[in-house]
């Protein structure tokens, strides 16, 4: 259970901002984040190592999130749920203007992936998973995660280039 709780300290903030880039909500995030942490402490001792613990939390992760999918009737798509930013997140106009432009186009470019594309770009960048969890994860070889990461994030950076 020691193990358990150092992994809870320090991957608690990759697993809270994989859900928030997902859901767009803190609440919902937060409470993805202590279901998830719930049911790795309630099973524990089916973790069989052959993953590392992070990337066995992040498979807990994932199945809830797919779970809160189809029980809410998840149909927006990522965009549309992070471009809504409360404003009590914002501490001055510049702050507003710097998340408005490159936050949302960034986040427009992201929304227009593939699934599969998005899902290795944010485990990547809000998960700050490896690419060998990555991998483990969607059931492909490190190296393919991280081909395919590189690819995507060239793409994105040009289509960036283009908007701006």
């Amino acid at each position: 259970m020691n193990r358990l709780d150092e992994e809870y300290e320090k991957i608690y903030p990759k697993i809270y901002a994989f859900f928030y880039a997902k859901t767009g909500n803190q609440t919902t995030a937060q409470d993805l984040c202590q279901d998830t942490f719930y049911e790795a402490c309630k099973n524990i001792t089916s973790f069989n190592s052959h993953s590392t613990l992070s990337t066995w939390i992040f498979s807990i992760a994932i199945n809830l999130l797919k779970k809160y999918y189809r029980k809410n009737k998840y149909q927006q798509s990522l965009m549309q749920k992070l471009a809504i930013i409360p404003e009590t997140e914002i501490h001055s106009i510049e702050g507003l203007t710097e998340i408005n432009e490159d936050t949302k186009i960034l986040l427009h470019h992201i929304s227009k992936l593939d699934d599969a594309a998005r899902e290795i770009v944010l485990l990547r960048i809000y998960g700050e998973l490896s690419f060998t969890e990555i991998g483990s994860l969607i059931g492909k070889s490190e190296n393919y995660a991280r081909v395919t990461f590189h690819r995507l994030k060239l793409k994105i950076q040009k289509l960036m280039e283009v908007t701006i």
